[in-house]
């Protein structure tokens, strides 16, 4: 088709703003190429080069309007960072703006609002138009809401992952065995991962760890890694490092395994939501976009974990076998003790300080985190066919007593690239004390990961909590139960405030 001569053409201009995963345009109030109102009605805008046809694809984006010429003129057309970057033009280039139709997919969204099931089609829609950015931030706000109000079925699950999964790449290492851990979260600490990648890898299995950032915790690990070594990290030079080392670990944003994932986690960070049917889908897709055959999945129990009774586990853990399964991942699913921390640091740079110590066989590691990495890493030993049932715990633990671990992740952390200075604890310390004498009976997880993610984490890779107390230590009142750790004073002042409010840690 011709292009169309009904609109005025707008010189196109970048606005440096980062608008995360959310394309926005930018007009002056005093436009007068445009019906301002006109396109406010719609909920978003099309976007095209001036002499592109009709027919072609535009870039969709959300109009906000601007007083003043500081940031676009009347004859302009501002674009968000990611929008310029997607839309691919030059500045100056004549562009043209109309009224964007609202995607077909949201109807989706409104039924499963309403409480109806989504299928395959549905969820392959949303799926579409999420990654092709039709979506607002609230749009996409909605589809998370609506899918964990009352979470998701089964088929359910299965068919956002099969979604996921179709809208990026998918990995293939040309080898029979591929293994991934993975751990739901909502314990504090527990780094087990960059414990158990390097004893795997050592061991010789191939263990190409992509893991995400921190949703709604202080630190995931690629945080902590991200305290050794680069993670962000091109696909081409990930592949290579795998093939070397026989393992990586590194953040999965960089290569395109499972794009929607991304798009979804950037709204459910500020949100804080964490939905069972969600969380399986997302973990299993990034799974299978990253080539892995088998899977060893962590579900910690406990009073104020993510999963608080051994009934929820079982459900949990069926729905992640049952979808594995038709997905073609064997998934094997081990329920461990999330009472209380695993280790002592709580944010990234804590972490990483416990991860090296049990590497290097300190006698002062957490002997916590030890243990249940070398358990964890046995499970994982025991996919090699070579490696009989039950003794896949003592081959680890002699891979880590022998030092082949640590030279392994050393060999790991050089090849991603060796963070040049060392980063520290926050300079900003203050000690969090028993309000009484007794014995400690208890953690809020949620509370102690607020706290440090009050204190900064994991932007501020300092920030973060250093537990001195373990379930039935006795304590008496006055003495330090953490330290807290910030590297702003803002942040410090809020995070001691709300930790002198209620510590997160119970003594009867």
């Amino acid at each position: 088709m011709r292009p169309s001569t009904a609109s005025t053409s707008l010189r196109l201009r970048a606005v440096g703003i980062d608008t995360d995963a959310e394309n926005v345009a930018y007009l002056a109030r005093g436009c007068a190429a445009c019906r301002i109102d006109a396109l406010r009605a719609a909920s978003k805008v099309a976007i095209r080069a001036a002499d592109a046809p009709d027919d072609a694809q535009p870039l969709l984006a959300v109009l906000n309007v601007v007083d003043g010429a500081g940031i676009v003129g009347a004859d302009e057309l501002g674009l968000s960072q990611q929008a310029f970057a997607l839309l691919g033009l030059p500045e100056g280039t004549p562009v043209r703006i109309a009224p964007a139709p609202r995607p077909a997919s949201l109807d989706g969204v409104r039924r499963k609002l309403q409480g109806e099931p989504l299928d395959l089609a549905a969820m392959r829609a949303i799926a579409r138009d999420v990654v092709a950015r039709r979506y607002s931030r609230s749009e996409i706000a909605a589809f998370l809401v609506a899918c964990g109000r009352d979470d998701l079925e089964r088929d359910e699950i299965l068919a956002l992952t099969r979604a996921m999964l179709e809208t990026g790449d998918r990995l293939d290492w040309r080898e029979p065995l591929v293994v991934d851990k993975h751990c739901i979260g909502g314990i504090p600490g527990n780094r087990t991962s960059m414990v158990v990648v390097p004893i795997v890898a050592a061991h010789g299995m191939l263990f190409p760890k992509t893991s995400s950032r921190a949703i709604t915790s202080p630190a995931g690990t690629a945080d902590t890694m991200e305290v050794l070594a680069a993670v962000e990290l091109p696909m081409d030079r990930i592949r290579r490092i795998v093939e070397r080392e026989r393992g990586c670990i590194a953040w999965g944003g960089t290569a395109r395994l499972a794009p929607l994932d991304d798009l979804l986690i950037s709204v459910e960070r500020p949100l804080a939501l964490d939905s069972p049917g969600l969380m399986v889908a997302s973990i299993l897709a990034k799974k299978l976009a990253a080539g892995s055959t088998r899977l060893l999945l962590d579900i910690p129990v406990g009073p104020s974990a993510k999963v608080r009774s051994l009934a929820d586990a079982q459900r949990l853990r069926k729905t992640f076998e049952h979808v594995g399964r038709a997905m073609g991942l064997h998934v094997e699913v081990t329920i461990t003790d999330g009472s209380q921390p695993i280790g002592r640091g709580v944010g990234p740079v804590l972490e990483a300080r416990d991860v090296m110590a049990v590497l290097a066989n300190d006698p002062d590691a957490p002997a916590d985190l030890r243990a249940k990495s070398i358990r964890l890493a046995g499970r994982i030993l025991e996919f090699d066919p070579d490696v009989r049932g039950g003794d896949g715990e003592a081959l680890a633990r002699d891979i880590l007593e022998s030092g082949r671990a640590a030279a392994k992740m050393a060999a790991i952390v050089d090849a991603q690239g060796r963070r040049a200075v060392p980063l520290a604890p926050g300079r900003l310390v203050a000690e969090i004390t028993a309000p009484r004498d007794g014995r400690v009976t208890g953690f809020d997880h949620l509370r102690l990961a607020r706290a440090a993610r009050h204190a900064g984490a994991p932007a501020s890779p300092g920030a973060g909590l250093d537990l001195f107390v373990r379930l039935g230590d006795a304590v008496r009142a006055g003495r330090p139960l953490y330290r807290l750790h910030a590297e702003t004073p803002d942040e410090f002042d809020l995070a001691r405030r709300w930790c002198e409010a209620d510590s997160g840690i119970a003594i009867a």
